[in-house]
């Protein structure tokens, strides 16, 4: 099973909804989700995770290319001020399955950075259900006075 399926099948088991309309295959919803007008991005389960998806949206507002996105380690998407609290919130969503309502700072890669607002983060599970990663999706952010 690829990784947009997990994705989304995740999704579904924590949240009880749909991230997108899934009437199609598998690789049609792989492109549908990786062209919605919305972010979603996520991470691995290694003990400093890497990001390993990034949709065209979280591409453009990272200012990185796929390979650059996929290679990047997640806690690096966040300026060191604000790493606790991005932990915290990490923490949560992996003790209930997801966390809704998340804002904070972020920073692309050329150092402009933008508020997060109303983020839900949700751990990717497995077929068997165990934690394989982590992923987020938001469509409001605002860009910082001055980046």
């Amino acid at each position: 099973m690829g990784w947009s399926q997990l994705l989304l099948d995740s999704y579904r088991h924590w949240l009880g909804a749909e991230l997108i309309e899934r009437t199609e295959g598998a690789a049609e919803q792989a492109r549908k989700l990786f062209e919605v007008p919305f972010v979603v991005v996520s991470h691995g389960a290694e003990p400093d995770p890497i990001l390993n998806y990034g949709n065209q949206v979280a591409l453009d507002l990272w200012e990185v290319s796929w390979e650059q996105f996929t290679t990047t380690p997640s806690r690096l998407t966040a300026e060191a001020d604000n790493r606790p609290e991005r932990e915290r919130m990490l923490a949560q969503a992996r003790a209930r399955g997801f966390y809704d309502g998340y804002k904070g700072v972020r920073i692309s890669a050329t150092g402009r950075r933008f508020m997060v607002e109303q983020a839900v983060i949700w751990t990717v599970i497995d077929i068997a259900g165990s934690p394989v990663g982590q992923a987020a999706t938001f469509s409001s952010w605002k860009h910082a006075a001055g980046s």
